[in-house]
């Protein structure tokens, strides 16, 4: 376990179960959803080397070879990537590090987690170092939806557009306008930082340059402002994303 302090932040990093952030706490307020049955559940845990789900768990290289992924997460697509299961290493001063596996090996990872006053700035980056195959990062933190003090979350964002989503949950390549909540959806066009309210708490404004966000709001216990390099499915969708990525996470009292 990786525990890092500051005077106002307090976090903890499960690098055994992928390197996820299993606590993170300002002035005394847990805003993680806690330890439930599957590890895509709970935490906050970067996505590496692809951030969502790909359909049929299949990725072709720069070459043409197609190549099967892990699909016991999600059957029958692949989900999230290797990092959010995986035990990483910790790598110097509050930095993690993951050695891929077949059939993205030998590509890596690293991760890095840094407090600066009432904020936590939390970076992603994968390095190909040969491999051809597709590779675009993200965060998933599962915010608590209940704190221990003020309302219940609610979470706010300015979006030009979304993909539209198929009954099979992915994304089709068509685009519309913002529908209204619950979101299980991908954004982009973000004008301003989301944020997530518990009235009378706090607010945690969610910063990432990242092209794409995918927002979940249809569980009853936790929220998910996701920063994405490329939506889910990118590489069908012929999208392609950075392979690093930054996110920033402000607290203030609301």
């Amino acid at each position: 376990m990786l525990r890092i302090s500051g005077d106002e932040i307090s976090l903890e990093v499960d690098t055994e179960r992928g390197s996820r952030i299993s606590s993170l706490q300002w002035k005394g307020l847990e805003f993680v959803v806690k330890e439930r049955p599957s590890l895509m559940d709970w935490g906050m845990y970067a996505m590496v080397p692809w951030a969502g789900r790909i359909r049929d768990g299949l990725v072709k290289d720069d070459f043409g070879e197609i190549f099967s992924l892990p699909t016991n997460w999600d059957p029958p697509h692949a989900e999230h990537g290797f990092g959010f299961y995986l035990p990483w290493e910790i790598a110097g001063d509050n930095a993690t590090r993951l050695s891929m596996p077949e059939p993205y090996s030998p590509a890596y990872a690293e991760q890095k987690f840094e407090i600066h006053e009432n904020s936590l700035r939390w970076s992603v980056n994968y390095f190909s170092n040969g491999c051809t195959l597709p590779a675009w990062v993200g965060f998933h933190p599962w915010f608590a939806r209940s704190l221990t003090q003020g309302q219940s979350g609610e979470v706010s964002v300015s979006a030009e557009k979304m993909l539209v989503r198929g009954n099979d949950m992915l994304p089709t390549g068509e685009y519309c306008a913002p529908k209204e909540q619950p979101w299980d959806d991908a954004f982009t066009g973000v004008a301003t930082s989301p944020s997530i309210h518990w009235r009378g708490a706090a607010k945690v404004t969610i910063s990432s340059p990242s092209p794409w966000w995918v927002i979940y709001t249809e569980d009853s216990e936790g929220l998910c402002v996701e920063p994405q390099t490329a939506p889910p499915d990118a590489c069908n969708l012929r999208i392609t994303g950075s392979h690093s990525a930054e996110v920033v996470f402000s607290f203030t009292k609301n």
